[in-house]
């Protein structure tokens, strides 16, 4: 079984499956280095947040850490939460 702390784009779609959806943002969970998400265990685990209305990943300050346009609603995401609730 995977580490889903792990910071890749494997385990940021597995997370979504069933983070929580609040006030525009998914939250998840990643192995933390010098404040960002890291692919390799570190004994550190922090939140950060997903806003699928512009395809960015956050920190705890809100701070963008990562960008990719597979996440993007307005570049064709389908956000689970939608999906989940049976509006797809």
């Amino acid at each position: 079984m995977s580490d889903l702390y792990l910071f890749n784009d494997e385990n940021i779609f597995e997370q979504l499956k069933t983070a929580p959806f609040t006030l525009g943002y998914y939250t998840l969970k990643f192995y933390v280095k010098d404040g960002k998400p890291f692919n390799k265990p570190t004994g550190t685990v922090e939140e950060f947040f997903l806003y699928p209305s512009g395809g960015t990943l956050r920190d705890r300050s809100f701070n963008i850490v990562f960008y990719d346009s597979r996440f993007d609603t307005y570049r064709g995401f389908k956000p689970p939460h939608l999906q989940r609730q049976g509006n797809t």
